[in-house]
């Protein structure tokens, strides 16, 4: 493990402090990035998410992805967790906070508008995070890519429903561009690049490939934490001047994500996968696709709403929470490959039988 890799903790919160100091120092600058979007998609971000996933897009193998279907349990546990798990316990937990436990410090509507931007993240499972989170636990690439796929075509059908049943709605639009173009830049370009760079490489020798990817890890880290720096950038004024606001949005959020995570390592043990596929399919239910979530709670609630500010909350804290996930996969790797039935367990030898 390189040193970016070692200490990627201290850099992520290296870059938030860079990110506030200098959102505050040059906010022009902060928001001439930011006003380079299209459908509430920012093109910076987008580079930047484009640099961290193309090592793992390299990886990705065509004729292994056929088998993934012969191993179902992750994609199953994926889906049950993200789409009959996940909304509904971030509608529950918003409510509990900002109706009752929270309500002293916030006033009525503009907690019904938390509630709204919390669930509007709970209805957006991530798809271009999902494949740097799957790369720190040294997952299957080709599992992801298929998990991220199925994923994203649930979402086309079941987004618009769950989210206008759990806001009490009925005129929620799915934001088609955000949607499109998202998946685009987020997987079908750099999945073709990797295709086109892997079969480039594996055509010069035996180990191009290997000696290629090892030399792009650290441009993901920088990726990583330029993307930390922007986003922390582009909110630092309202980080500073709502700092009690935004704290009380955190508390439903990571308790969210770390609950959300547990729910799903435990199915992982019951279906007993191994690592690599556990790890993105517990990672995968924890990230949200916030650019969905954000343009959705724009367009329904308003620039300025309590609902646009929780997902921007969202965002905020997936970056730092997701980091402590994935050092919890890391270390229980011991565990989740124990359960796996690939694994003989050792033969043990006793004393008397080293006697006989």
């Amino acid at each position: 493990m390189g040193i970016f890799e070692r200490f990627l903790t201290i850099w992520v919160g290296l870059g938030i402090a860079a990110g506030v100091f200098l959102g505050l120092a040059a906010p022009a600058m902060f928001q001439a990035v930011a006003a380079l979007e299209v459908a509430h998609v920012n093109l910076v971000v987008a580079v930047f998410i484009w640099v961290m996933i193309y090592p793992m897009m390299i990886q990705i193998d065509w004729s292994a992805v056929k088998d993934v279907g012969k191993k179902p349990q992750g994609l199953i546990l994926t889906l049950v967790v993200n789409w009959l798990i996940k909304p509904f316990t971030m509608a529950a937990l918003g409510v509990l906070f900002f109706q009752y436990l929270f309500a002293p410090w916030v006033d009525p509507q503009s907690a019904k508008e938390y509630i709204a931007g919390m669930i509007l993240l709970g209805v957006a499972p991530c798809t271009a995070m999902v494949f740097v989170w799957s790369q720190l636990v040294r997952g299957d690439a080709n599992y992801t890519l298929v998990q991220v796929s199925i994923n994203d075509l649930v979402m086309v059908v079941a987004f618009a429903p769950i989210a206008a049943f759990l806001l009490g709605v009925t005129d929620v639009t799915v934001p088609w561009e955000t949607l499109v173009l998202s998946t685009v830049l987020y997987v079908v370009l750099p999945l073709l690049a990797g295709m086109a760079t892997r079969h480039v490489l594996q055509q010069r020798s035996s180990h191009a490939l290997s000696d290629f990817v090892a030399k792009l890890k650290p441009w993901s880290i920088v990726g990583l934490i330029a993307t930390v720096v922007l986003l922390f950038g582009f909110q630092a004024e309202t980080i500073v001047a709502q700092p009690a606001v935004i704290g009380l949005i955190a508390v439903p959020l990571v308790l969210q994500t770390y609950g959300i995570f547990f729910i799903s390592w435990l199915g992982a043990k019951m279906f007993r996968l191994p690592h690599d596929i556990a790890g993105p399919a517990c990672l995968i239910g924890t990230s949200n696709f916030f650019e969905l979530a954000v343009a959705v709670a724009i367009s329904l609630f308003g620039l300025n709403s309590g609902a646009a500010l929780a997902t921007v909350v969202g965002v905020l804290v997936e970056v730092p929470v997701m980091l402590t996930l994935v050092a919890i996969v890391n270390a229980w790797k011991p565990v989740a490959a124990s359960c796996t039935p690939a694994d003989p367990k050792p033969a043990v030898t006793t004393k008397a039988q080293k006697h006989v």
